[in-house]
């Protein structure tokens, strides 16, 4: 009996190798680890926006409407619970998306805006912030990119064969990813025109 139940072990241990068992908590992992450093750099832009709204509030004539839609834009984005079955779930994912698009949205305009006040350019403080929001805005893009990766890796196989028979037993499903806001309006290509105008 023993040498049948130590038999059944190790066909079982061969058998879920061979279907992807590891392959797909390694690439799990990976998700989890990768999706933690989107949410670090996220984490990071937002600790630096008080400090960027601070040093902005200083030019007394600054457009009091900017600043407000990026404090309004980062007590939406740190409303969002964040945990790690976050990932998990499509339509919570897609509200933290929406949340973070919407701070990036109001932060470029406020930058846009700052150009129309030489006197907050030349302060050495807000250049310095506004260095470190764009230094943070690429370690955001190279976090979600790993993530992105990682996602397509997982999803994958999860639905190739014969990994997606462990993945129906075990009740993986595919991850959420990150998508473009504008999807359609990129997919459709401007009207452009090659004609030669007619002359009149």
């Amino acid at each position: 009996m023993r040498k049948y139940l130590i038999g059944m072990l190790v066909l079982l241990t061969v058998s879920l190798s061979g279907c992807g068992y590891n392959q797909i908590q390694s690439q799990d992992e990976l998700i989890s680890s990768s999706w933690s450093e989107v949410l670090n750099q996220y984490q990071r832009r937002s600790d630096l926006i008080p400090n960027l709204v601070s040093t902005v509030k200083g030019e007394v004539k600054f457009e009091q409407d900017t600043l407000t839609k990026v404090v309004e834009a980062r007590a939406k984005a740190t409303a969002i619970q964040v945990t790690p079955e976050l990932v998990n779930n499509p339509e919570a994912f897609q509200k933290f998306q929406q949340a973070q698009g919407e701070i990036t949205s109001a932060l470029s305009r406020l930058l846009v805006v700052s150009e129309n006040y030489p006197n907050l350019r030349a302060n050495q403080g807000f250049r310095d912030l506004q260095a470190q929001l764009e230094g943070t805005e690429n370690r955001i893009t190279v976090a979600r990119n790993r993530y992105i990766k990682s996602v397509q890796e997982y999803n994958t196989t999860i639905r190739s064969f014969p990994s997606n028979l462990t993945a129906m037993v075990f009740g993986y499903k595919p991850k959420a990813n990150f998508t473009v806001e504008n999807e359609k309006a990129l997919a459709t290509p401007p009207g452009v025109s090659f004609e030669t105008p007619s002359a009149k």
